[in-house]
């Protein structure tokens, strides 16, 4: 057979899958629902991967320094691998930057020019000081330029006066100094004023000349780099904003000469270069076609980005450098695959995801400032657009409560792929079905399968949908047991798989798992529990119920006994009395009061109490696929005709008794047969089921063989005459005008119910 790696027996969920990968309107996001073990994951994902390898590859996100305000960082837009290649050149072009600057301003041509501007702004100074000194001459002051400002000495007699000397000049000349000396300030004002300004056009001509010599210096390694990325506007945009933040902030790129640096300050250096490196938050360089991202741990950090911190001189701090994207970001442009359960752990992420998806762009953002928890100042990086298809994998359940309370989740989650359990068993299904187990062997290298092998897996995959006519759409269920006889054929040696194997492979799990059962049986087999397999009781049978452990469910028999006595209660169920009883068993044995009075009580009151109960049960009961069991008791128990104890019947009945089917009827057949072979068969031993169940059956091989040899039987009964027939072995009758024959049940029945209700009435007028 050829391996089949398309998705099997499941024609709906393709549909689904197939509209909404390809349906681009916003909103048209999948739910995956189905219950587990179906193959969904991996049906869905093979699906995606075959669709996505054909789709275009998504853009590199980058985000760089915002220079006009470093607390909200842009992003730039790449073709596929343009990111990486943009931070190696920019990373290249810082490190020829700065030994080109460094060279240029260490040269002896940069000191000349630059010591030639300093000089006429000296010399321009100097005019303007001798200007001031003749103009403070001829006022009687010298004058002294300090760091401080300007100072004027006063000169008597041709020399300066200290400041002891004026003091003991004569008060009417300290008045006249004083006042002249304010006067020649005001009139000085103007000329320091000249001496600033020539200051200032200096400093302004120093900077633009290292502008240019800087300009100079790099042009020609950001004109090669802008020539590679012309096609592209927002990083050549980007690329001048660089070139000019260079020019403008050179005192990084020339650095400190030669002295000796510590390891904390070369450190530093080299940090304050981030402001011109390049974060490639999403590198889709090694991807082919659309990413395909599956989120295993859907945290808010995981699945939306997150901002680092680190720590320099004992402070948390952050830069644009340190934005890491989330899932989210490197499935933009393809598909992101989470499952549903995991998402709903934290409401945060929920909300956060369907935010993205609404707004159709991705925020990264600090979880603790979204919460309204204080936290540090940090960055607000700009939104990277969304384009991404989510695809949700869950079961029914969390799907249905999702669409019921969350009106989003309906505007955001349209389409849902609904996986079936079970597919029609057809030739072409079981064609598939080999293909699917040959691909498996194939792709995990295990022994092949011979055909009787083949046989006995597409038996159980029978067996797991409880239908003969379908299988089971568990293929994680059916590839574990394939990898388990693979591992019972290496043990003996065998060259390929057979039913051996297979049958092997399935009893280890059960006995991996039976033990509850097997304590059950033990009990059962030293009566400790009371079950009887052999003779016959009035208003006693045997009850077929499954216990469900976890990974292993099994049928265990039950005695369930009616007692009969005059009253009013009507039918009584013991369990719903103690609390110990179901809602869905409830309803049972209120169907049952139901058939009672339709087929008994049309020309007479029920006059009775009946109280039904599951002996030995300390659990609680639910489920109705006892009530036809309980009424068979009930009629023995008022008909006073005895039921065969080799019997062990299953089967829910409706008001008109008619016996619906169950479910789990191959588990409850081999769970009483296991007892039965446990006491030794005596080829009276049965077991009475709905006729509707009868295309369930999918027994082991140890119940077939006991049938086919006479030692155990399968019996099926569509209503409830036909039942009661078949446990007691004494007509049922058929019409209600019959029911006064007393060699028929339902008349010993309508007698006894009469004959309750005349004394009833008798009772009443005595009292």
């Amino acid at each position: 057979m050829k391996p089949l790696e398309v998705m099997v027996g499941q024609p709906r969920a393709y549909q689904a899958l197939l509209f909404g990968i390809k349906m681009q309107e916003p909103g048209f996001n999948i739910y995956a629902a189905g219950p587990p073990g179906t193959g969904k994951t991996t049906a869905t994902l093979d699906f995606i991967k075959d669709i996505a390898t054909k789709m275009p590859t998504p853009s590199d996100w980058c985000y760089v320094n915002n220079f006009v305000d470093e607390y909200h960082p842009n992003v730039l837009e790449c073709p596929s691998a343009l990111g990486r290649q943009l931070r190696r050149d920019l990373r290249e072009f810082v490190l020829a930057a700065r030994l080109a600057i460094r060279q240029l301003f260490d040269g002896a041509d940069y000191a000349a020019k630059r010591d030639g501007i300093l000089r006429k702004m000296t010399q321009k100074r100097q005019r303007v000081v001798a200007k001031m000194g003749e103009v403070a001459s001829k006022e009687g002051f010298t004058m002294q330029l300090t760091a401080i400002g300007l100072s004027l000495v006063p000169v008597v007699q041709g020399k300066p006066v200290s400041e002891d000397e004026f003091s003991s000049l004569p008060a009417n000349v300290q008045q006249s100094i004083v006042q002249k000396r304010g006067d020649l300030q005001e009139e000085l004002l103007q000329y320091i004023k000249q001496i600033r300004d020539l200051e200032t056009k200096a400093a302004e001509e120093v900077a633009e000349f290292d502008r240019d010599v800087a300009l100079y210096a790099i042009e020609h390694l950001m004109s090669n780099i802008l020539a590679k990325y012309k096609a592209y506007d927002s990083i050549t945009e980007y690329l001048h904003e660089i070139q000019a933040h260079v020019v403008e902030n050179l005192d990084t790129l020339r650095g400190r000469g030669e002295k000796a640096k510590s390891a904390q300050e070369a450190w530093l250096e080299e940090l304050s270069f981030r402001v011109y490196d390049v974060n490639v938050v999403v590198d889709n360089s090694e991807t082919k076609g659309a990413p395909i991202i599956i989120e295993q741990n859907p945290t808010f950090n995981n699945l939306l980005g997150r901002i680092e911190k680190e720590g320099q001189l004992g402070n948390l701090t952050t830069d644009f450098t340190l934005i890491r994207a989330g899932s989210l970001h490197r499935a933009n442009g393809g598909f992101i695959v989470i499952r549903a359960e995991q998402l709903l752990r934290d409401l945060n992420v929920y909300d956060g995801l369907k935010r993205a998806l609404k707004n159709r762009e991705i925020r990264i953002e600090d979880v603790q400032e979204r919460t309204g928890y204080a936290s540090i100042r940090t960055l607000s990086p700009k939104p990277i657009p969304l384009n991404v298809k989510v695809v949700l994998i869950g079961d029914l359940t969390t799907y249905r409560l999702l669409f019921a309370y969350d009106p989003e989740f309906r505007e955001l989650f349209k389409v849902k792929a609904d996986f079936d359990y079970t597919m029609e068993k057809t030739d072409a299904n079981i064609q598939n079905y080999v293909g699917f187990l040959t691909a498996l062997v194939i792709k995990e290298r295990l022994k092949h399968l011979d055909a009787s092998a083949v046989a006995r897996l597409i038996g159980h995959g029978c067996r797991l949908a409880d239908d003969q006519e379908k299988l089971s759409t568990q293929f994680g269920v059916v590839a574990d047991v394939v990898r388990e006889a693979h591992f019972y054929a290496s043990q003996s040696n065998s060259k390929h798989i057979s039913t051996d194997h297979v049958e092997a492979a399935i009893e280890a799990k059960v006995y991996r798992s039976n033990l509850v059962q097997e304590k059950l049986r033990e009990y059962i087999q030293r009566g400790v529990i009371f079950i009887a397999t052999e003779g016959e009781a009035v208003g006693q049978i045997n009850g077929l119920s499954v216990i469900d452990v976890g990974d292993f469910s099994f049928g265990i028999p039950s005695r369930i006994t009616v007692a009969v006595g005059l009253g009013k209660e009507g039918v009584i169920d013991v369990q719903r009395e103690v609390n110990m009883g179901g809602p869905i068993h409830g309803k049972g044995v209120m169907i049952i009061a139901g058939y009672l009075a339709t087929k008994f009580a049309y020309n007479k009151p029920l006059s009775l109490s009946a109280r039904i109960v599951f002996e030995q049960n300390y659990e609680g009961v639910e489920g109705d696929s006892a009530s036809s069991t309980e009424l068979y008791a009930l009629l023995s128990a008022l008909s006073n005709v005895p039921i065969k104890q080799c019997f062990a019947v299953t089967g829910s009945v409706n008001q008109k008794g008619e016996i619906q089917p169950i479910g789990g009827v191959n588990e409850k057949i081999e769970g009483y047969f296991e007892v039965c072979k446990a006491r030794g068969l005596d080829g009276k031993h049965s077991v009475l089921i709905p006729k509707s169940n009868v295309s369930n059956l999918m027994l082991k091989k140890e119940v077939i063989d006991a049938v086919k040899a006479g030692n155990f039987h399968i019996y099926s009964a569509g209503t409830i005459e036909e039942g009661i027939e078949i446990l007691t072995g004494v007509p049922a009758g058929r019409q209600q005008d019959e029911g006064r024959d007393q060699n028929c049940i339902f008349g010993r029945v309508d007698a006894r119910l009469r004959e309750m209700a005349e004394t009833s009435r008798q009772f009443h007028t005595f009292t």
